[in-house]
C-alpha cells in the first residue's frame, strides 16, 4: 500500500470516527447540549429551569431523579436564534 493510500486509510478511519460522536440525537442531556454550545453545564440547567431554552426534565435510570434533555430541534434553534426573551415573571418567583 502507498504511503498515499495509507493515510487516505487512517483519515478515513479518523472520519467516521468523528461522525460517530458527533452523531445527531433525538434529544441531549443537559452535559451534552452544553459541550455542543461551549457553555457550562451549570450554565444550561439554570437555562432550562428558567425557561431560556425549551428542555423537559426526564427520569433517568439511575433513581428518581429527573434529568434535563433538549431536543436537537431545540439545539438548531438555539444556534440559529440564541435564547428565548427572559420571562420575568419567572425570573421574580425564583
Amino acid at each position: 500500500m502507498s504511503l498515499l493510500e495509507e493515510r487516505l486509510a487512517r483519515d478515513e478511519g479518523l472520519l467516521v470516527a468523528l461522525v460517530a460522536r458527533e452523531a445527531i440525537k433525538e434529544h441531549y442531556e443537559i452535559e451534552e447540549f452544553a459541550r455542543l454550545v461551549g457553555r457550562e453545564s451549570l450554565t444550561c440547567r439554570e437555562w432550562a429551569r428558567r425557561g431560556r431554552i425549551r428542555a423537559d426534565k426526564k427520569l433517568s435510570g439511575r433513581g428518581a431523579h429527573a434529568r434535563w434533555v433538549v431536543s436537537h430541534d431545540e439545539l438548531l434553534r438555539y444556534r440559529k436564534e440564541g435564547l428565548l426573551p427572559v420571562n420575568r415573571i419567572t425570573d421574580l418567583m425564583a
